[in-house]
């Protein structure tokens, strides 16, 4: 598969453009608002085109999809953009800025008859996959999960997760990850009640703590920011032990992790392998787009991932629970 990249954003640049390259499948284009920015990274990666414009790449017949970095609130604009040139879209997370968006695009993408995927690349880590796979087969009934995902802005940056205008703030910076593993351990909850700050007075939150509760009586922790000291981490407690890991979420591709487990008394460590998690997403999307298979995070997956961001939000603002019914 052949990928434009939309924009230099660092996440690209430091990441997916190298998960591509060390994968079976290739960068054909770059594209900028900024020509010489483009052509400039086209060179560094020898990829064959850099473009000025995102439209222009769109135009270029030899791609069979894009992967989409830009701003949260310009996602849905320019993947739908992509899409109408049939190309395929892999693109950051969140795909928008509410469930009802997130709908619409699938909706689009599916009348284009291109796949689109939301890119949650710590899925695809052996740690993550066993860590679902420990607390499923081996632990029994979960009753609670914290997960956090935490690091301190610089005093005075200047970012574009301060600004609104582009769905900034730390929920669907790196809150996304927390509600996220919390889901892929309890499922979708049944309330929310979350509180969020505003530490830099920007506009959005830089802060955000939240519980999700279940029916049957389990609960989620989950906790998001831009003022505290890196942190990522998630632990599970069920009736029959516990898991934790950390780091989780925007792990060291080229360093081991690790997790944690306590069962029937003993407990257990597993280490994993350095992991490209972006080449392993990569390969995942490619592979279901080329046999017509629906990817692992869909559009069941993103919807409801969206719709409980969207009660974060609301309950946040309202200083009450808010239900999913």
């Amino acid at each position: 598969m052949r990928f434009g990249i939309i924009s230099t954003a660092d996440i690209g640049v430091e990441s997916v453009i190298p998960a591509i390259v060390a994968s079976d499948h290739e960068v054909g284009a770059i594209a900028s608002r900024d020509g010489a920015s483009a052509a400039a990274l086209a060179d560094r990666f020898d990829v064959d085109a850099g473009y000025e414009g995102y439209e222009s790449m769109f135009e270029d017949e030899s791609l069979d999809a894009v992967y989409n970095p830009l701003p949260n609130g310009l996602h849905a604009e320019w993947s739908k953009q992509a899409a109408d040139h049939g190309l395929h879209v892999l693109c950051e997370k969140p795909l928008t800025g509410s469930a009802a968006e997130t709908e619409k695009l699938f909706d689009y993408c599916e009348d284009q008859g291109v796949t689109l995927m939301e890119a949650f690349m710590y899925r695809f880590h052996p740690l993550t996959e066993r860590a679902a796979e420990v607390v499923d087969e081996e632990l029994g009934d979960v009753r609670a999960v914290t997960s956090a995902f935490t690091f301190r802005m610089p005093d005075g940056a200047e970012d574009i997760r301060f600004d609104p205008d582009l769905d900034g703030g730390s929920v669907y910076d790196v809150g996304t990850y927390a509600i996220s593993a919390a889901r892929v351990f309890l499922g979708d909850p049944d309330h929310v009640y979350a509180r969020t700050h505003d530490g830099r007075d920007c506009g959005v939150d830089t802060e955000m703590a939240g519980v999700l509760e279940y029916d049957s009586g389990a609960s989620a922790r989950v906790q998001s920011g831009f003022e505290t000291p890196l942190t990522q981490y998630y632990r599970v407690e069920t009736t029959g032990g516990w898991l934790r890991a950390e780091p989780t979420f925007d792990v060291d591709v080229e360093g081991e992790t690790s997790l944690t487990y306590s069962v029937d008394g003993r407990e257990v460590t597993e280490t994993f392998e350095p992991a490209d998690h972006y080449r392993l997403e990569v390969e995942h999307f490619a592979d279901c787009v080329e046999r017509g298979e629906t990817p692992r995070i869909d559009r069941e997956e993103s919807v409801n991932q969206a719709r409980v961001i969207d009660a974060v939000y609301e309950s946040a603002e309202a200083g009450e629970p808010v239900s999913l019914d």
